[in-house]
């Protein structure tokens, strides 16, 4: 249950009233996550939803993208967006038995993606440079400096939307799946 007062969106004016209304229109509804940080900092949603733009208009593709936000979301313990990035997941195309795997940290036997979580779950997990190593893994995986970038970004998208929700305890709105 939300920790943070949050007033009914119906009741929304303002800025916060126009970014619900953005919301609305592109996906149809408006995530209770968007909700809590609307209602109090409409301008961090603002940002969160450009941010957002920026990233799915780079050359990481959006199951990478979910695959970021997947794991970023399961290691650090949010279970809002684990369950909305299990959906979301499903939606951009990502099978079912490779987001368990996601979830539960087994490989999936993808090579390229098994590159990706390693280098997420290191830098996650771990401080400091990471190993000359796991740079030259994600390299040789295929992944472009410009990706490199994507993926950073990617992180500190979900990190925020993590810490807000475990601050927050928002209530999960998205179906949650066992792993």
């Amino acid at each position: 249950m939300d920790r943070i007062n949050t007033p009914a969106i119906e009741t929304a004016t303002g800025a916060t009233a126009e970014v619900y209304a953005q919301i609305r229109k592109s996906i149809g509804s408006v995530p209770n996550l968007f909700v809590a940080v609307g209602a109090h900092g409409p301008e961090a949603l603002k940002a969160v939803l450009a941010a957002e733009g920026v990233l799915a208009s780079g050359t990481l593709d959006k199951k990478d993208q979910e695959t970021i936000k997947l794991l970023v979301s399961v290691l650090t313990g949010c279970d809002y967006c684990e369950a909305a990035h299990t959906v979301i997941g499903k939606m951009v195309g990502l099978p079912q038995d490779v987001i368990g795997k996601i979830r539960r940290g087994e490989s999936t036997g993808d090579a390229k993606r098994d590159a990706l979580i390693r280098l997420v779950r290191t830098l996650i997990q771990t401080s400091g440079t990471i190993p000359a190593e796991e740079f030259a893994a994600i390299k040789e995986a295929g992944y472009t400096d410009r990706q490199l970038v994507e993926i950073s970004f990617a992180i500190s998208l979900v990190i925020f939307t993590n810490v807000f929700n475990r601050i927050n305890d928002t209530t999960v709105d998205f179906p949650v799946t066992p792993r």
